[in-house]
């Protein structure tokens, strides 16, 4: 185990690391109906924080893997990748130019090894900056409903131009303001809302700007792994009134708004603003995504704008999120893993 330095050298990052060599072509034992034979393991190095392994690798995940012939296998960070393995998979969620680069490396030197997901497609969504750009770029309204997102603003500098600048671009109050960098760190996941412009310039850039939109305080976090979609209910924050917005002044910090202790999904809500939105808009738009920004594991944060029906914004966008929450993860990622494997040897044999 050792700690490494973010680009920015701030936070250090707690890795696990694990000296594991495989032997080519490892198989393992699987029963079945009291006969045992030979299956080959999937095997999945990981790169992964001590945080995330903790959320993600538990138990129950690992149980079910073994029992599917799926193997993990923690990546060794003092000896080269490509001497390490070998993987059919590699699984990983590390920041750093440094570690950008060895993936990059290893990627175009082991092209049958599935790399989940490439460094630099990670890397656009760490910036809000271009986070939403692919679902503006979309368009997306048909027939169940309309996706867009809130208009914003980036203000990568001086504070007391912020009043200004915002004027300029028109925005309206009340505006949620949010990192520029998203990287994963419980920082990047705090915000304030502004009810009153010209406090704007308390804020600290560099950040976003995005108008709020009444959501009745009610967001839906869509998990995408691979093809699969599970969709949950976290309370979010909650409406701004014309009253509040004539009688409150300045800024509210809020620590991360949507966890696994905000669960909504057993609350008893208003129907209308309760109800998920239709699964043949959620499949439209995780498909779409999935092909402009070149990932198979990340989350959506969507709202539907208060008082409509078919109204949604992607309010943000994460990559590899808290699996951990989402309801039957193990069976999801498993399935998904060997599917993977399997797509490979197929392709392999023909």
């Amino acid at each position: 185990m050792r700690l490494r330095e973010n680009d920015d050298g701030g936070e250090k990052e707690e890795v696990v690391e694990n000296d594991v060599t495989l032997a080519q072509n490892q198989w393992c034992p699987v029963v079945n109906a009291g006969f045992s034979s030979p299956k080959r393991l999937v095997v999945v190095g990981y790169a992964l924080t001590t945080k995330k392994i903790k959320s993600f690798l538990q138990p129950k995940l690992e149980g079910l893997a073994r029992n599917k012939g799926i193997l993990f296998v923690a990546i060794d960070h003092n000896r080269p990748l490509s001497d390490q393995g070998p993987f059919d998979i590699v699984l990983h969620k590390l920041s750093g130019k440094e570690w950008r680069q060895v993936v990059e490396d290893y990627r175009q030197s082991h092209p049958d090894v599935t790399v989940l997901d490439p460094p630099d497609a990670i890397q656009h969504l760490r910036n809000r900056q271009y986070m939403l750009q692919a679902v503006a770029d979309m368009n997306l309204s048909d027939s169940y409903g309309i996706v867009g997102v809130p208009r914003q603003l980036v203000i990568k500098r001086e504070a007391c131009a912020i009043p200004e600048l915002v004027n300029q671009a028109g925005l309206t109050l009340p505006l949620v303001a949010k990192p520029l960098v998203a990287d994963g760190s419980a920082k990047s996941h705090e915000l304030s809302l502004a009810y009153e412009q010209f406090s704007l310039q308390k804020l600290e850039p560099p950040l976003v700007l995005q108008e709020f939109v009444n959501h009745g305080g009610v967001l839906f976090k869509v998990y995408i792994v691979g093809d699969a979609i599970k969709v949950v209910r976290r309370f979010s924050l909650p409406d701004v009134s014309k009253w509040e917005l004539s009688k409150d002044a300045g800024i509210y910090n809020f620590p991360r708004v949507s966890c696994a202790a905000a669960s909504a999904d057993d609350a008893d809500l208003d129907p209308t603003v309760a109800e998920l939105p239709p699964r043949p808009l959620l499949e439209k738009l995780a498909k779409e995504l999935r092909w402009r920004l070149g990932l198979r594991l990340f989350n959506l944060d969507i709202i539907r704008e208060y008082g409509t029906r078919d109204h949604f914004y992607v309010i943000d966008i994460n990559y590899f999120p808290g699996y951990g929450k989402m309801p039957e993860y193990e069976h999801i990622f498993t399935d998904f893993l060997l599917s993977l494997g399997q797509g490979k040897y197929k392709k392999r044999s023909g």
